[in-house]
């Protein structure tokens, strides 16, 4: 069974199930893993060793003959995927988040690199190394620390493909996943799908039948006036990208709720907060995940980066903050719900409460 990592700072999990789709292949996401067998949350981005060699075994009974999967910083660092040997890989993009674990861009990067220079030394060991084509190693130069990661891994024995909306040898007219950000991600899968063997025709006919899921621009329906979207972005670029497709598809005004979790990467905060404030009409700034810490601190260090001249609410309660934009949002508005995405909790003070915006919005009523 071939296995393909998918890593970066945004878009693994789109990019992850989507080159499962062109491959037919077994898959491991923040959201599920699917054996071919059955479907089940892992908890994990990056399951830790032992649950992935069993999930793996699973795959390969099922009849598995590839798989793909996230491979997250943290999973890198801590070389959780262990002996795992990886046919290629993909690098969507870095940008500012987990600096309480990793302190600095530039550590980010290294450890982001240290996956493609993991794949291209299991390569160099292989008793195959020189009979066989370069292991294929994907960059999307479309984001953050693109064109770096590209000079960087074309130092490595790798097959690295680069990728870019500018120059997408593939036809994605029709593709109802919205974004500048999202076109990246299949291009990204599509590229290492090709790579992997899959037809040019196979992919290409493929692509306009994706669909949003797992609250990526997830679209809900609600009993608001405006069109309600759920969508995981939870970092400032994230959150820009979101925010700046939306506005393509925006006829009135342009909301977004959102806050940040807690115990983690306070730096991020206020420059999710700016990003909000500037491109979105109006903001709700709300909790997230506050975990321990305390929600108002975590509010704060958002309102810290939002711009005086933007039509700002605080409502720290998240359901409040929801039916309060649904309720305030006019017909041709779009409301951009943030953060959570695909998640069916909220964690408080050490307990996970249920909670899921998309079952949150669909209770709306006026």
């Amino acid at each position: 069974m071939r296995i393909w990592g998918v890593t970066g700072t945004n878009g693994k999990t789109t990019t992850t199930w989507i080159l499962a789709e062109f491959l037919k292949a077994a898959y491991i996401t923040t959201v599920e893993a699917n054996t071919l067998k059955r479907r089940f949350s892992t908890g994990y981005t990056t399951p830790p060793l032992a649950a992935l060699k069993d999930i793996f075994a699973e795959m390969r009974a099922a009849g598995a003959r590839d798989c793909a999967m996230e491979v997250s910083s943290h999973a890198i660092h801590q070389n959780r995927t262990g002996d795992t040997v990886f046919a290629g890989g993909a690098f969507t993009n870095l940008s500012e988040d987990h600096l309480d674990y990793h302190k600095t861009m530039d550590e980010y990067f290294r450890v982001k690199l240290s996956f493609a220079e993991r794949i291209a030394a299991q390569a160099s060991a292989s008793p195959d190394c020189g009979r066989r084509d370069l292991p294929p190693y994907v960059v999307c130069i479309d984001g953050g620390y693109g064109k770096e990661m590209l000079e960087a891994c074309g130092r490595l024995p790798l097959n690295v493909i680069p990728v870019t909306c500018r120059n997408p040898g593939f036809d994605l007219k029709g593709l109802k996943l919205a974004g500048d950000y999202n076109r990246s991600n299949v291009l990204t899968a599509a590229a290492l799908a090709e790579a992997a063997g899959v037809p040019h025709d196979d992919i290409q006919a493929a692509i306009p039948k994706l669909e949003p899921r797992w609250g990526r621009l997830e679209r809900v329906e609600s009993r608001s006036a405006a069109e309600v979207y759920v969508d995981f972005a939870h970092t400032p670029d994230g959150l820009e990208k979101v925010l700046s497709a939306a506005r393509g598809f925006t006829q009135g005004r342009l909301w977004v709720v959102f806050g940040a979790g807690g115990d983690r990467d306070r730096a991020k905060r206020p420059l999710m907060g700016e990003a909000c404030s500037r491109l979105a009409d109006r903001v709700i700034v709300t909790s997230d995940n506050p975990r321990g810490e305390d929600p108002g601190r975590i509010i704060g260090d958002i309102l810290a980066g939002v711009r005086a001249d933007g039509g700002v609410d605080v409502e720290p309660d998240r359901k409040k903050a929801i039916f309060l934009a649904l309720s305030s949002a006019d017909a041709g508005d779009v409301v951009i719900i943030a953060g959570k995405g695909h998640e069916t909790t909220q964690e408080i003070k050490g307990v996970k409460y249920p909670f899921d915006d998309r079952e949150i919005v669909r209770g709306f009523s006026i």
